[in-house]
């Protein structure tokens, strides 16, 4: 096992196909890397909330996803692996060893990233955004077609407010989001948005896990739902685990799909061993 110990700032690593990915590293111990969800960076979204509780115990390498923060835009079109190979970048910086944590849309570039054959420690997954059962109408196949219109279009701001509707926030919640500072953030990033779409939407259309989806993933794997999260939400996280050879459920009370530090870091830790 790697040990680094390490302070904040922001360093580059170059992906297999050129593009720059940000990361930064704090703390000192065995290296995490967080892999962040659908509108997130690194100084905005979970690392944020896992960081400062992980860097007591771990040195916490958390990057920006293609096309977020610091991180280039890519230098060749948009594919799945293309995220793959930003994450095995990120890994060769942390060193052997390195545990994973991923949330929402991460959780599934990581699952991505196992089914590609990519050698970690342990991997914790919070929520990854499936649905796939009849608990929860299916999401619009199209989804990141439309996004990818109102990018172009020049319309962030209706990317983004299709995609908080997507995921349930209500009229109110939309309204007030949208004259707090984080609008202007969340609509930085919109053009990611079909990015996320095309990690999670197959799998977001009320339909069972593929069988052997996810038999040849061998590596032990922790999947995380929040107690307060909706039915369709906590029967995907039983169907992925059921689905990982090494898989392991755990169910945290009173948490959703926000991840929260307090709640979440005590379980990595256990399941961690450390």
């Amino acid at each position: 096992m790697t040990t680094v110990t390490a302070t904040s700032s922001t360093r580059f690593v170059d992906s297999a196909d050129g593009t720059a990915i940000a990361y930064d590293v704090t703390g000192t111990g065995p290296a995490v890397v967080v892999v962040e969800g659908a509108l997130c960076q690194r100084a905005m979204g979970t690392a944020q909330a896992l960081a400062p509780l992980l860097s007591e115990l771990y040195t916490v390498f958390a990057y920006d996803r293609r096309g977020r923060g610091e991180s280039g835009p890519g230098s060749s079109p948009y594919a799945v692996h293309r995220e793959v190979e930003d994450l095995v970048a990120v890994l060769e910086a942390a060193g052997p060893d390195a545990f994973v944590i991923g949330a929402s849309s991460g959780a599934v570039l990581v699952l991505e990233a196992l089914r590609a054959g990519v050698s970690v420690r342990m991997v914790a997954l919070y929520e990854a955004p499936f649905i796939v059962d009849d608990t929860h109408a299916p999401n619009d196949a199209n989804l990141g077609a439309q996004t990818q219109q109102l990018i172009a279009a020049s319309r962030p701001g209706d990317a983004v407010k299709l995609f908080m509707r997507t995921v349930g926030v209500p009229a109110l919640g939309l309204m007030m989001m949208r004259v707090m500072p984080v609008w202007k953030k969340l609509c930085g990033v919109a053009h990611t948005l079909p990015n996320d779409y095309a990690l999670v939407l197959e799998h977001q259309q009320g339909e069972p896990l593929p069988a052997g989806y996810l038999s040849g993933v061998t590596v032990p794997a922790l999947v995380i739902v929040g107690g307060k999260s909706p039915l369709y939400m906590k029967n995907a996280q039983a169907a992925v685990a059921a689905a990982l050879p090494k898989g392991t459920l755990r169910e945290l009370p009173g948490q959703t799909h926000m991840v929260r530090g307090r709640a979440t870091v005590p379980v990595l830790r256990e399941f961690w061993g450390s």
